[in-house]
């Protein structure tokens, strides 16, 4: 019974670090990365599709998104997309590809950037301790119905906590990466 809620427990703990994972991969650093537009929504023959089901993206050299898209006349939907959305980029296209150059962003962007990142870092731990606040009461819960043992809840909310900062230890390592990655100039 114990193993069931520390595995569901677990589970429920990845939720907040893969939200945290996709959260930053959107951030945009100053290097070009498809992660930056592929869920973009395009309206697309009166249907929001992401941008990655509608074409290819590229990344040719270290500050350029090439989209390469299947259908030709997606390209106007994909830029009229691009500008519409908060990315801050500005699409060139040639009638075949659209290019975008991905520009460094500037000491104050940096500050901006890295104070978002912490901001999602500690509603990730939030969400995580909230998880961990729900299991503990789980516990408590079955010591009193007399489910497990007073050592047994002891045991339990120890191996509760280590599991707790093993993923606090992700969460943390995730925002020190986007942190680091952000700070290159």
């Amino acid at each position: 019974m114990i193993e069931e809620l520390l595995q569901e427990t677990g589970a429920r703990m990845e939720g907040p670090v893969k939200a945290l994972s996709d959260s930053l991969r959107v951030l945009r650093t100053g290097r070009a990365s498809p992660a930056l537009v592929e869920r973009l929504e395009v309206e697309y023959y009166g249907t929001s599709t992401p941008l990655n089901q509608l074409a290819s993206i590229s990344v040719p050299e270290a500050h350029l998104l090439v989209i390469r898209p299947w259908d030709p006349e997606a390209l106007s939907a994909i830029e009229r997309a691009i500008l519409a959305s908060d990315l801050g980029l500005t699409p060139n296209n040639d009638g075949h590809i659209i290019r975008l150059p991905i520009r460094r962003p500037t000491e104050e962007r940096r500050g901006e950037l890295v104070r978002m990142v912490r901001s999602r870092v500690e509603e990730a731990r939030v969400a995580v301790r909230n998880i961990r606040r729900e299991a503990l009461n789980d516990l408590r819960d079955f010591e009193r119905e007399g489910l497990i043992s007073e050592d047994d809840f002891y045991r339990a909310r120890d191996d509760l906590q280590e599991l707790t900062d093993s993923f606090t230890d992700r969460i943390d390592e995730l925002g020190e990466a986007k942190e680091e990655e952000i700070s290159e100039v």
